[in-house]
C-alpha cells in the first residue's frame, strides 16, 4: 500500500474527557452523590475523576451555567440548593408547556405517536420494577422529547431542555417516594389514553395534574429539608 492510500485521517474520540467528566459529575449531583449545599473541593474532584484541574474547573463553570453548582465568594463552588419557590417556577413551566404538546399531539391523531409512547412508558415501569432509577430519568426525557417533537413544538421543548438538569434534579428526589412508582406511571398512561382519544383538553388537564402532582411532592420535600436545617 502506498503512503498515498494509507488512512491518515485522526478520527475524534466519540466524547472529550471534559465531556465526560461533565456527564460524571452531572449525574453525580442529579442522583445526589453529592448533596445539596456540599462544597466541591477541585483537589478531590481531580482524584475522583482522574482529570486535570483545568478540566474540573472547566466543568464546574458549565455546571454553574446549567444550575446545578454555585460559585460562593470566598467559599468556591458548591452544590446549588433548589428552594421550593425554585421548584414552583421549573414546575409552572414544565405545566404550560408539557399541557400545550399534550393538547396539539392529541389534535394530530397520528397513531404512530400513542405507540412510541406506550413503548417508553413500558421502559419507564420495567425500569421501577428494577430499581433502575437513573433509567426512569433517562426514559421520561425521552418521553417528554417525543411529545414535543411529534406535536411540532420545538421552540417550547428547547425552553424545557434547557432546564432538563434541574427537572432532573427534581425527578431524582420525587420518584423515590412511597407510591411514585405506581402514580407516575399512571398519570402519564393518563397523558396517553387522552392523545389516543383525540381529546385535546383532556390531554392538557392530564399533564397539568401529572406535573402538579409531581410538584406537590417536590415542594414537601424541599420545604422539610429546609426545615430540617434550620431546626
Amino acid at each position: 500500500m502506498s503512503m498515498s492510500e494509507l488512512p491518515m485521517r485522526v478520527l475524534r474520540p466519540e466524547k472529550t474527557l471534559r465531556e465526560l467528566a461533565l456527564e460524571k459529575m452531572r449525574d453525580a449531583i442529579v442522583n445526589m452523590h453529592f448533596k445539596a449545599g456540599e462544597r466541591l473541593v477541585e483537589r478531590d474532584l481531580c482524584d475522583q475523576l482522574g482529570v486535570s484541574r483545568t478540566v474540573v474547573r472547566e466543568v464546574l463553570r458549565h455546571l454553574e451555567s446549567e444550575g446545578l453548582v454555585t460559585i460562593l465568594p470566598n467559599r468556591g463552588p458548591i452544590v446549588a440548593e433548589t428552594t421550593p419557590e425554585d421548584a414552583k417556577q421549573i414546575y409552572e413551566i414544565r405545566g404550560a408547556l408539557e399541557g400545550i404538546a399534550a393538547k396539539a399531539c392529541a389534535e394530530a391523531k397520528d397513531p404512530t405517536l400513542v405507540a412510541q409512547l406506550e413503548t417508553i412508558l413500558e421502559r419507564i415501569r420495567a425500569s421501577y420494577a428494577k430499581r433502575e432509577l437513573a433509567d426512569v430519568l433517562t426514559a421520561t426525557t425521552e418521553f417528554y422529547r417525543t411529545l414535543f417533537e411529534k406535536s411540532g413544538r420545538h421552540v417550547a421543548w428547547s425552553i424545557v431542555n434547557s432546564i432538563t438538569v434541574r427537572i432532573n434534579h427534581l425527578r431524582s428526589m420525587t420518584i423515590k417516594t412511597v407510591g411514585r412508582d405506581k402514580e407516575g406511571p399512571a398519570q402519564m398512561q393518563r397523558i396517553i389514553d387522552a392523545i389516543k382519544a383525540g381529546d385535546g383538553e383532556a390531554a392538557y388537564r392530564a399533564a397539568n395534574a401529572h406535573v402538579g402532582s409531581a410538584a406537590a411532592i417536590a415542594q414537601s420535600l424541599l420545604a422539610d429539608s429546609q426545615a430540617g436545617k434550620t431546626a
